[in-house]
């Protein structure tokens, strides 16, 4: 057995009692001097293998390892440390026991600062951009007698220091930009996110995964989750339709299971002419003056859904047939890409007085082969030809200004003037509209003063990329009169008068945690045009400090952002107040209140059953309303109870009758028959004899209460009656029935009649 193998069967041995030591915090003890028995070599010194302790280590002072001489008994040799650490900067990062050889770890230690304490190697520093560099001193560690002779030479440590992943992720930059054309095939190269981590690039800590977290809608785009590569996966991207999309990047460590962190990719759709130009209309009628150059005619309008400006947009206009000799020319107008027709040669009406032009339209860069062809690619212009005397002609056209938007009634927009090219004998011209689809504008006849004459609506249908067209004539009073169109092209100039507002949204809630769920989206909206409206600034309103400390909002793109608690928040209705501002100069803004329903949610982020109380809330009841709802109803009751109390204390109560039917008023009984008898429904009257024995009426045991209720008396109330001395002889009950019949009357009572007017009563 030679003695390598010997050094190597001993290195593994203090491997293996290094784990063990480290696992109980006792230190492993290495003999760095103690020479190798084989063949009777000494070396000098062993190499003692790297220590390995781990950042961040928090339970200090730590110890790393214990070092021993056997020249000398123990507590006979003193052992001491020296370099990087100790002390040299860091200084007091290691120490040592002079009597026992321990070596301790004394401060926390950062890879990313320092990754180990050892010479580099070949005597350089690596490049400080890629990894944190090992200190360029030497950690040393001595062995000295009790005298201070030397016992060892000086032998090198070296202690490495082990990642932990303490750092999180970031990318580059937080806003990744790229280009795509429109229609582009599926795994189309868009765009690269890149991060880095600052922990060790060989472990797990470091190991980055590239994630997509929202797209705004169907997933169109990919990312390759070790290189962050952003490809289109399907077909369908059509910029006529979205022209920019915004995606949300997630990158983590630990190989997608650690920390992670966000940014965001603006991916915009490149135009390619997929969109064939097409006229408006199949004919066009137009009138040009004899013995001109130079004169407009009129306008081929076209549409193009391509991207205004460019070549995929711009139309250019070709006469196939009807103009052999090159009499007309078109031009296209770059504002409003419309073809203008124009004299090139002086006409005749006498050689020819009609064309009947057949002029097409491409446009300047190549259709898509796999793009429609357009159905009005051809459309038929009939030219007449004035004969003199010869039109007025417009200096500028077609005059083109701006006026602002929502002019007033009355505001000038441009004096659009014609001269007459007849030499021999100046005429006049008056001017009049020819084309005004909105009837907008108001022309001075005489002079071609153009104004207002009502404000224009935004949402016209006439008015085509911030521009209104209209068409004015200008009319000598010649022999015959001469007639020339001028077109005046009106640019709105976008005012900015609308703050932004929220959009309306389905209600929805809110989980109380904050890691739970997605979050409120929030959307906005503006009735401006651009460049008035979006980006929009969605802010909590500084007015209310705690808001802010209890909810975040964080943009998603140019016109959402998410709402989300910061902490845990109660369940129920929150009422928030948000402040919007737009992009205009100068910027609109407006404060707007905002229910949130707050809910406890289950792990898949979704309102757990019952768990929003006040879910209903969101639709806006305030809780003053609720208030006030609660406390008319409460009114309402006590005003229903009083009326009740009042009706029960004012009802009179009932004695039972002297007679057997007890409920009824005496005079409830007597018939009236206005002739002499009665008839034989009187059969339940009152008995006379009753009256004729008062006597006898305590003996009913009856109690003589008040009078009851008379049905004829209004309301059921009876006059107070005053005490009656009850009958007790005929000539006292005439008298009764006198009292409680009426006069000019006769009543029966069973067994008496009697003429109330006479005061007497005849038994019957």
């Amino acid at each position: 057995m030679d003695a390598s193998f010997l050094l190597a069967l001993a290195l593994l041995t203090q491997g293996l009692g290094l784990s063990s030591g480290a696992a109980g915090l006792q230190p492993r003890t290495l003999y760095p001097w103690r020479p190798a028995p084989a063949l009777g070599r000494v070396r000098r010194a062993w190499v003692i293998p790297p220590i390995s302790v781990s950042e961040n280590h928090k339970r200090l002072p730590y110890p790393l390892v214990q070092i021993k001489s056997d020249k000398q008994q123990l507590g006979s040799v003193i052992y001491s440390i020296q370099g990087p650490g100790v002390d040299e900067e860091p200084r007091g990062v290691f120490s040592i026991d002079k009597f026992t050889g321990r070596v301790f770890l004394n401060a926390m230690l950062d890879r990313e600062e320092t990754d180990r304490f050892r010479r580099a190697p070949g005597g350089t520093a690596q490049d400080p951009q890629s990894q944190p560099c090992p200190l360029s001193g030497q950690l040393r560690a001595f062995a000295l007698d009790l005298g201070g002779s030397t016992l060892e030479d000086p032998t090198d440590l070296e202690i490495v220091v082990v990642d932990q992943n303490d750092n999180r992720p970031a990318f580059l930059q937080q806003v990744f930009t790229g280009h795509v054309p429109e229609g582009a095939a599926p795994g189309t190269y868009v765009t690269r996110a890149e991060a880095t981590d600052a922990d060790d690039p060989d472990t797990d800590n470091a190991a980055l995964r590239y994630s997509i977290l929202q797209q705004g809608g169907p997933e169109l785009f990919s990312i390759d989750q070790h290189t962050g590569e952003i490809r289109t996966v399907q077909v369908g991207l059509d910029r006529e339709v979205v022209a920019t999309y915004n995606l949300t990047l997630q990158v983590a460590d630990m190989s997608g299971e650690g920390l992670t962190a966000t940014a965001s990719a603006i991916i915009s759709l490149d135009d390619v002419n997929d969109n064939a130009p097409e006229f408006t209309r199949d004919q066009l009628s137009m009138e040009a003056a004899e013995a001109v150059s130079g004169v407009d005619v009129g306008r081929l309008e076209v549409e193009d859904r391509d991207l205004p400006g460019s070549p995929n947009w711009v139309a250019r206009f070709t006469i196939l047939e009807g103009d052999p000799d090159g009499q007309f020319t078109i031009r296209t107008d770059p504002k409003t890409n419309e073809g203008v027709l124009s004299v090139a040669k002086p006409l005749d009406h006498e050689s020819r007085e009609h064309y009947e032009l057949t002029v097409s339209v491409q446009n300047e860069s190549p259709l898509q082969a796999a793009a429609p062809r357009a159905q009005r690619g051809q459309t038929t212009v009939h030219v007449r030809v004035q004969d003199a005397n010869e039109a007025p002609v417009f200096p500028e056209n077609p005059l083109r200004t701006s006026l602002a938007e929502g002019a007033p009634p009355g505001t000038p927009v441009a004096i659009f003037s014609a001269r007459d090219p007849d030499t021999q004998q100046l005429q006049r011209i008056s001017y009049s509209k020819d084309y005004d689809p909105e009837d907008w504008l108001q022309v001075d006849g005489a002079t071609g003063r153009v104004q207002t004459q009502r404000v224009l609506s935004p949402a016209s249908p006439f008015l085509k990329d911030g521009w209104y067209r209209a068409i004015i004539l200008a009319l000598d009073d010649g022999s015959p009169p001469s007639t020339s169109t001028g077109t005046l092209s009106i640019e709105i100039l976008e005012v900015n008068d609308h703050a932004p507002v929220l959009a309306p949204a389905a209600p929805s809630s809110l989980c109380s945690e904050p890691e739970q769920g997605p979050g409120l989206l929030l959307g906005a909206t503006d009735e401006d045009l651009p460049p008035h409206g979006a980006p929009f600034l969605f802010q909590l309103s500084p007015r209310f400090p705690e808001l802010s400390r209890n909810w975040s909002l964080s943009q998603v793109n140019v016109s959402h952002a998410r709402l989300r608690p910061r902490h845990q928040v109660p369940e129920g209705l929150h009422r928030l107040s948000l402040l919007l501002r737009d992009s205009g100069q100068p910027p609109q803004q407006r404060e707007q209140p905002l229910n949130v329903t707050v809910c406890r949610c289950g792990p898949d982020g979704a309102c757990l059953p019952g768990a929003a109380a006040l879910r209903a809330g969101g639709a806006g009841v305030s809780l003053g309303a609720l208030v006030v709802v609660l406390a008319s109803a409460i009114l309402l009751l006590l005003l229903v109870l009083l009326a009740a109390l009042r009706s029960r204390f004012q009802q009179q109560p009932r004695d039972k009758g002297l007679l057997h039917a007890l409920q009824d008023d005496l005079r409830d009984n007597i018939l009236n028959y206005d002739e002499q008898g009665g008839g034989e429904e009187d059969q339940d009257a009152y008995d006379i004899n009753q009256l004729r024995h008062p006597t006898e009426l305590p003996a009913l045991s009856l109690p003589l209460g008040r009078p009851p209720l008379r049905r004829d008396a209004p309301f059921g109330h009876v006059p107070p009656q005053p005490h009656r001395v009850l009958p007790s002889s005929p000539a006292d009950i005439a008298s009764f029935i006198s009292d409680v019949g009426g006069s000019g009357e006769c009543v029966e009572i069973r067994g008496w009649e009697s003429c109330m007017h006479t005061h007497t009563c005849t038994p019957t």
